[in-house]
This record gives structure tokens, sequence and C-alpha cells, in this order.
């Protein structure tokens, strides 16, 4: 990946409408260049897709929490497949530490996220926090740290 991938990387992480007028302007790039970089940027799964920032707060979803859970290395497998078939689990990631497992969640309510817990107990044991606020939310990484920029 060279400078000029990093640059449409980080443009995309920044707003994934951005047109391909506007990136091949800032990259000095024609538009059919530019399109053809972010193919090849998806072929190599460097961009695994395209997605819509939403409010949870505003769709219903007052609580979202954090829940270590930790899981036998031999129910691991059982317990990725439900997660997968839980829409309120937004990512679940295997970790070090006391818990296996860190499960970011988004409930309409603390009953939903009691009951969920409750069902996640057959994998281990779990403890819970509830988000209060996020000063910082969620951002790309920072792919113009090695060209000692930072747009």
């Amino acid at each position: 990946m060279d400078d000029i991938d990093k640059k449409i990387v980080q443009t995309l992480q920044k707003n994934a409408r951005a047109s391909l007028k506007n990136i091949a302007e800032n990259t000095f790039l024609s538009s059919p260049a530019v399109s053809s970089r972010i193919e090849k940027l998806e072929r190599e799964k460097i961009i695994t897709g395209y997605h819509a920032s939403v409010d949870p707060m505003k769709l219903g979803y007052h609580i979202i929490a954090f829940v270590n859970l930790d899981v036998s290395p031999l129910d691991k497998i059982q317990f990725y497949s439900y997660m997968d078939s839980i829409p309120n689990v937004l990512e679940c990631n295997c970790v070090t530490g006391d818990y296996s497992m860190l499960i970011k969640v988004a409930f309409q309510s603390t009953m939903e996220l009691d009951i969920f817990i409750g069902q996640l107990q057959k994998y281990g044991k779990t403890s819970t926090q509830i988000v209060f606020s996020t000063p910082v939310g969620p951002r790309g990484v920072d792919v113009m740290a090695e060209l000692g920029e930072n747009e």
C-alpha cells in the first residue's frame, strides 16, 4: 500500500460516501485511477466494507453495554455461532485477561440486557459495564501515521 492508497483509505474511513471526483482531486489522480485503486484495496481485503454510522439512541437502543465473559475453549465454536445469531451483539472480541471475551451490545432496556446476560451465563462467568457516555466514538485506524501526517 503506497501513500496514495493510504490517503484513499483515510478519506473513505472519514466518509465512505466520498465521491471518486473528490478523492481524485485530493490525490491528484483521475477518477478511473482512484476507482481502480479502490477495487484493488477491496480485493486485498484492506477495505472490508462500507457502513453507515447510526445513533443507537435515536433508534430506541438506550442501553449500550460491554459484557466480559469467560468462555471455555471447548465451547468457543458453539459460542461464536450463538453470538453471530444475536443482532444486539455489535462486537464480539476474544481478549486476554480475566475474561476471554469482550462483547459490545445494544438493547432497548435493562430488562432485555438482563435476559441476554442470563442466556450468556451458560457459557461462563460474566461481568457487565453499562455505558454512560462515549466521549470518543468509533473511528478508523490512522493509516497516515507512517507518513508523519495526521489530517
